[in-house]
């Protein structure tokens, strides 16, 4: 079965339960249910019962005080949740032009209702993109993720040379700020200067050459890709 196919009876609050998880998940930590709170907008009250019953069915697994982990099945249906979103930001932005800032929550109505064939046709028609316009790699029809080896912007040494992979914030507000600046997946840029004590970031627009200040906050969320230098 297809990483995208929906499962039976499946409701949109689950679907936003498992997407809370599979995004929480880190290596072999498991997600939080305080976390999957804070993510989802609900009590931890509502989140404990709604791990109960991912577990019942065989969805999550759940050791109190420990965390919850997605189950083969539960990441299975994560990953065709995620593909449905992510092809439908891509879409929005590439056929329809809205701008990137738009797209997520958009996508977020959609993706509930979207049928496997509508998310294979637009795929088909969008050239199978590997990445969201945000950077988020999309997972495939067999559920494989490609996950390049990134770091934030505040971790990237003064010297190196970077393009600009995943965008890791879908604020409206701070995505249209970040464009402002003149950054999006993909754009290329030398690191300057780090300025202690979480200060700001001086960078350098390689084609555009000129230089802009990214303030902490902002640098956090910006993962990028360090390059090699050419021979």
């Amino acid at each position: 079965m297809n990483a995208q196919s929906n499962p039976v009876d499946l409701g949109v609050s689950t679907e936003d339960y498992l997407k809370a998880v599979y995004k929480l998940e880190s290596g072999d930590q498991p997600a939080q249910t305080t976390s999957i709170a804070q993510l989802l907008h609900v009590s931890p009250p509502s989140v404990t019962g709604m791990v109960k019953r991912l577990a019942d069915n065989d969805l999550v697994e759940h050791e109190p005080y420990k965390g919850v982990r997605l189950t083969d099945e539960g990441r299975r249906i994560a990953l065709g949740i995620l593909r449905r979103h992510r092809i439908i930001e891509t879409y929005l932005t590439e056929k329809l032009k809205f701008s990137w800032d738009t797209v997520h929550d958009e996508a977020e109505r959609l993706e509930h209702a979207a049928s496997d064939l509508l998310i294979k046709r637009m795929a088909l028609a969008l050239g199978n993109p590997r990445f969201d316009p945000h950077g988020d790699p999309i997972p495939t029809e067999s559920g494989e993720v490609e996950t390049p080896l990134t770091v934030a912007l505040t971790d990237v040494p003064a010297g190196e040379r970077v393009a600009l992979m995943v965008v890791g914030n879908q604020d409206p507000a701070r995505l249209r700020f970040i464009e402002s600046l003149g950054l999006k997946p993909g754009t290329v840029f030398d690191v300057v200067e780090h300025q202690p004590f979480r200060g700001p970031v001086k960078i350098w627009f390689v084609r555009e050459r000129k230089d802009e200040v990214i303030g902490h906050e902002i640098a956090l969320s910006l993962q990028c890709v360090v390059l090699e230098e050419e021979a």
